[in-house]
């Protein structure tokens, strides 16, 4: 009896390492990770105006960004964005309510880490992100912002238009479990 028991316990264990291999292979990220709508949230810190040389000119001080964001991604590459945010306590743009009809696009590589470009209003966020919990979590921080209007720091530094500005922000984004109608969402 003892070794019928055995048995079955070593047919169990090599069945579950086997599939503990595919599960490996299986879980190599791809664009199509991320599909469908997550909740993003983002904090952090406006700090200057970044130079030719990527030099940082601080502004006199630093502006506090907190923003909200609902992005939905293809599968493919795409998503589309709407988000609210505060600079200094101040809703962004002079917006008091969402600010929908954004863009943008994604790459993820076979490790779960990627790149995503948002284009706002004439603003262009480049941010690093890593995909995490089974595709369910992105985390990420701004690498790269420009801005169109011009910004002057403390110590002089002017930048006309199209400014690359230093900025200290992460954020955080959730997948969406019950969006829209219940049953669409588990599509």
């Amino acid at each position: 009896m003892k070794i019928k028991h055995l048995s079955v316990l070593s047919a169990i264990a090599v069945a579950l390492l086997s599939l503990s291999g595919v599960a490996r292979a299986d879980g190599v990220c791809s664009a199509n990770t991320l599909k469908g709508a997550y909740a993003f949230s983002a904090h952090g810190e406006i700090l200057g105006v970044l130079d030719a040389a990527n030099t940082l000119h601080r502004f006199a001080t630093p502006s506090i960004l907190d923003d909200v964001a609902l992005v939905t991604f293809d599968g493919s590459g795409q998503f589309a964005r709407t988000d609210f945010g505060n600079i200094d306590g101040v809703p962004k743009g002079g917006q008091t309510a969402f600010n929908p009809n954004q863009s943008g696009t994604y790459t993820v590589n076979s490790d779960c880490t990627g790149t995503m470009t948002i284009y706002q209003n004439g603003v262009v966020l480049g941010l690093q992100i890593v995909i995490a919990d089974d595709g369910t979590v992105v985390k990420s921080m701004i690498s790269t912002e420009t801005v169109p209007s011009s910004a002057s720091a403390a110590d002089g530094e002017t930048c006309t238009s199209g400014c690359a500005v230093g900025v200290q922000v992460s954020l955080e984004g959730k997948k969406v479990v019950a969006f829209g109608n219940r049953e669409e969402s588990r599509k």
